[in-house]
Formats: structure tokens, sequence, C-alpha cells
């Protein structure tokens, strides 16, 4: 059964509200002795608000890191909709690459991931101050999870804040990237011994473990030489690791070889259970937000909802918001692949009927929302969504149309907020200034819908028991597979991909039949099959960077200058804390 708390420990959410609800969002001094001289009286529970961070929107939720790592990219894409989803451009701003150090989501972003730095500074205060039996463990953890927070904020900032959380007299410290990955790296490892292995000392995947760290260890190796030369025309993959005489790139292939020889984990056939209400302890996820419906603090559906249009309904009580979708070059790099188990998968119902979504028809009543008012429950297809969409319509009185028979009738679907416009979402944008993600209110249909994570409808549109991976095993392939190419072991790098390939297979009404594999691999080969593989991941802008394309023109992106890899430190931080400096460009 999928728990949301981290520890089985009784009253464990009972913390200093100081400690979950106060953290550094301005960052000067003053504040951050207030939030690290808070005491939590529990060292688990200390932990427990520092792993809290993780799904307090920072990861699960489409505004924050997601908005930063795909709203810039090929992948994902938030246009202007009519009447929705203006406000004051902050959207857009991702895609037009406009943002400044006052953009609301660049702000917003930096103060979650350093709320998320000081709690695991707390918690390594707290815990070190113990003396639980658990003790080595959760201190373990607890740097582990500081790890993981600077490391996401230097990547996407190139700074990170930081104080030693057992002087409170010391300074405050400003990590840069091209330093701070090597300090980062040689911590992580220095961690391992004292990591629990997943499963073990009631670990399961939503805590930082051995194995969370490999995962970890091998990301910083394959971006590492992008920290250290931020702005450069290219990059040397291949220099001498921290501490040996391997390579980064051996590194990684180390690092994520630990992981798929293990035996812990193994590739799904159905690519999308990943993503589904029931993934909890997945063979894939090998760390992940974990999230549930429990009436308290839910998890989120942001993924899901985010791309669903108004009028698409899974339930008569729930509907999606018509927001994002992909850019027309992200799908047109999948042509010729639209046959791959990953590009997207019609529903089949428990009596064997299927919606195909390619006509009205009806689908049988017989699922149920869980814990609703006997609410009958529908499924989308999942994936990419192009095209003229079906599903049901609601009754006057609020319900679902029905046919004769009792069962839910399938039809035509037309926008909420332009009746006169079909649900026929175009892979083309065509924007009318094409400097400007900017749809009229008739063009509102436009845009291919990313529909990979499962809508929950159990509570309303916003919550979900769906577990968000971070550390996934399918990525953790594209990343051998990277490393692998990067060393000229060009086989070795197509075998990682064709093991995703057919590892996946198409739903029965195709046969089941399996994904096909490559013959060849180039360059420009292994940066699609890296994105068919992770895609909406929060893994976008930096595979963009290592493969040079960040800088690149699409739809209502220009052409822009390095400087924008990283993001502006928000003015509402340098306001307060004059000693931390404004990035380059900014």
């Amino acid at each position: 059964m999928k728990s949301y708390y981290i520890f089985n420990i009784k009253n464990i959410m009972l913390l200093a509200t100081a400690l979950v609800f106060t953290g550094c969002t301005k960052l000067d001094e003053k504040v951050l002795d207030e939030v690290l001289g808070s005491s939590a009286s529990n060292p688990a529970g200390a932990l427990t608000a520092a792993y809290s961070r993780l799904g307090e929107g920072t990861f699960v939720d489409h505004g924050a890191v997601f908005s930063l790592q795909e709203y810039t990219t090929d992948e994902a894409i938030l246009p202007t909709r009519g009447s929705d989803w203006g406000d004051g451009g902050k959207w857009r701003s991702m895609h037009e690459f406009t943002w400044a150090p006052n953009n609301p989501i660049v702000t917003d972003n930096w103060n979650m991931l350093t709320n998320g730095i000081t709690r695991s500074l707390t918690a390594i205060k707290e815990v070190t101050n113990s003396s639980i039996p658990q003790k080595t463990l959760y201190l373990a953890e607890a740097k582990g999870l500081l790890a993981f927070y600077t490391y996401t904020t230097l990547d996407l900032f190139g700074q990170a804040p930081y104080r030693d959380p057992m002087d409170e007299k010391a300074p405050l410290e400003m990590k840069q990237g091209a330093t701070a990955i090597d300090e980062l790296i040689l911590q992580v490892e220095a961690l391992i011994p004292n990591l629990a292995p997943l499963g073990e000392q009631s670990t399961h995947n939503g805590r930082f473990t051995k194995e969370a760290a490999y995962g970890l260890l091998a990301n910083m190796y394959l971006n590492r030489a992008v920290f250290k030369d931020r702005y450069a025309a290219s990059f040397n993959f291949n220099e001498k690791s921290v501490n040996t005489a391997e390579t980064d790139m051996d590194k990684v292939i180390s690092y994520t070889s630990l992981l798929i020889n293990s035996g812990k984990f193994s590739l799904l056939s159905n690519y999308f259970d990943n993503f589904a209400i029931k993934n909890s302890g997945g063979k894939e996820l090998i760390f992940v937000v974990v999230q549930k419906i429990d009436y308290l603090r839910n998890g989120s559906n942001s993924f899901a909802y985010v791309c669903v249009e108004r009028n698409q309904k899974p339930s008569p009580a729930n509907r999606g918001t018509n927001a994002a979708c992909i850019s027309p070059q992200f799908y047109a790099s999948w042509d010729g692949n639209h046959d791959d188990p990953r590009f997207t998968q019609k529903y089949q119902y428990a009596d064997g009927t299927w919606f195909t979504n390619d006509g009205p028809g009806s689908v049988p009543a017989t699922d149920i929302v869980p814990k609703s008012n006997n609410l009958p429950w529908f499924h989308f297809n999942r994936g990419i969504m192009v095209g003229q969409q079906y599903g049901p319509k609601l009754t006057t009185g609020g319900g679902f149309e029905m046919t004769a028979d009792g069962r839910i009738k399938v039809s035509e679907l037309v926008m909420e907020k332009s009746t006169s416009t079909k649900m026929d979402f175009t892979p083309e944008l065509n924007f009318s200034n094409p400097t400007q993600a900017v749809f009229a209110q008739n063009e509102i249909n436009r845009g291919a819908r990313c529909f990979k994570y499962e809508f929950d409808p159990e509570l309303d549109n916003g919550t979900s028991n769906v577990d968000i991976p971070l550390i996934r095993l399918g990525a953790i392939y594209t990343m051998r597979a990277e490393a692998y190419f990067r060393k000229g072991m060009v086989a070795e790098a197509m075998a990682d991909i064709n093991m995703l390939r057919t590892s996946r297979k198409r739903e029965a009404y195709y046969g089941s039949t399996a994904g096909t594999p490559i013959t060849s691999l180039n360059e420009a080969t292994l940066y699609k099959e890296i994105a068919y593989e992770t895609y909406w991941e929060l893994l976008r802008r930096p595979q963009m960077i290592r493969f040079g394309k960040y800088e690149l023109p699409f739809s209502a992106k220009p052409t822009t200058q390095p400087f924008r890899r990283i993001f502006p430190i928000p003015q509402a931080t340098l306001d307060v804390t004059k000693s931390i400096k404004q990035n380059q460009g900014y």
C-alpha cells in the first residue's frame, strides 16, 4: 500500500511550523539563521520536512522545476490560449526566452529549491545532535537530499547557498557550479557506505538510498563538463573524473551499470505503467516523489491535468485545463516512429472494449471513480495525442451522456471556451505573431498534447496517487548509452537504445508487438532516442545543452545566447542579500 509518509513513526509530521512552512524565501542571512536555528525536537521529523519539499510543488507541479526544465525546450510549451494562461506573460516567457530576474516562475523555483536546501541543513543539524538508533542512516539521507537540492539549484541557477548547519555564526556561502560539482560528487560518493540499499532498513524508493545515490552520481558526471564551462561552444565530456584516472563518461557507465545490473530493477513492457496511478513500487522507479490522496495533504495531478482539455472529462466531476502542448519540432522528431510503444497507447476496458479515439461509440460504465458517489470513470488514451478528440459529454443534469443499454456514450468533442472549434489537436502551432506564443480564442485547439501521466479523478482535478519518477531505469539506460557514444563505443550505445526500444510492447490492440530495433546510430538519432524515452521527465533542458541544441530557434523561440543556459538569481534575493552576485547576462 502506498504511503505518503517517509517513515512509519507516529506523529512524525507534527513539526515546528518554522520547519514545514517557513523557508529561506529571500535567502537573507537573518532569515537563514532563524530557520537553521529552529528546533524540530524530532530528527526524523526534520528529515521528513526535507523530503516533503520534493512534493510540495517543487518536482510535481508544472509551474515549478518542470517549467524551467521542460517549458524552455521543444518538449513542452504553455502558450496563451485566448483569455487563458496570459498571467502577465510569465508562461510564454519560458518558451520565448524573455525571462528576467523578476519573473515569478524563476523566483518561485529559487525559493522552493533553496528551501529544500534549508530543510536538509536543518535535518543534518537535528540528526547530528541526536542519539537515535538510526542516526547514521538518517544523516546520510539528509546529506543525500542536500546534494539533490543543491545539484538541481546549481544546474538551473549556476550557484546555490550553503551554511554550516553546526555553526550558528557561520557565514553564508554561495557555491559556484564550476567548483561545487566536484565537491558534490565527492560528498555523495562518501555517503554510499552509510546509505541503505533499497528495500533494507525499511527503505523504499521514496527515500534516498544507495541506488538513488548511484543515479544522482551518474547524472552529475554526465553533466559535469557543462558545469565546468557553462558557456562553452562545446564540452569536454571525457575529462578525467574527480578522483580517479577514469573519465567522466567512464564513471557514468560505472554508476548506471550498478543500477542496470543490480537485479532490483527491470524495464516494463508497458511503458506507461511507469506513470500510472498504480505505479507505487514500480520496477523501474529508483527514486520518486511518493504521492498519495490521503485527504490531508494530497499528491499533485499537475502533469496530467495541465495538458487535458476542459471538455475532456475522466468523470462527470473532473476536467482538464487546456494549457500545455509539445512543439511541432518535437512531434516531427517522431516521424517514422508512431508505432513505437512509447508514442501512444489505446485504453482497453475490463470487458474487452477498446477506446480508440477515432470516432463516436461507447464504452462500459463499470469503472467507478474510487471513493466517489458511484461516478463512472472514463479513460483517455495515453501518450502524445493529435487529431480530433472523442469522449463523453455532460447532460444538463451534470452526468455523462449514456446509451440506451447503460454505457458511456462517446462523441466528437469541441473546445469548451470556443464551442465552434472542434477539439482537433494539430501538431502545428502557427502563431499569428511568430515571436509570441499566443493563440486567438478560435485557435486554442492547436498543439499536440502529452497524456503521459495518468489523470487521477479520485478527489478533484488537482490531486493524484501517481508517484513522480525522479530517477528511473529507462532514463538510466539513456545515460549509459550517451556515455558509451561519447567514448566512441557506438555498438554498446546502440545496444542500450535497442534494449529500450525492444523491451517496450504495444497494447494488445496491436498484438502486443515489441518495439523495433534501430540498425545504426549517430548523434542525431541518439538525441531523438533519448527524448523518446524520457520526454516530460524534467530532463530535457540539460539534454539540449549537452547536445548543443538549446540556443537554436523553434516555434516562438528565437536564436538565443549561451547565458540563457542558466536562470537569473531573483531580484528579490539580490535586494536583501548584497553578497550574492547576479549571473552573467542578467
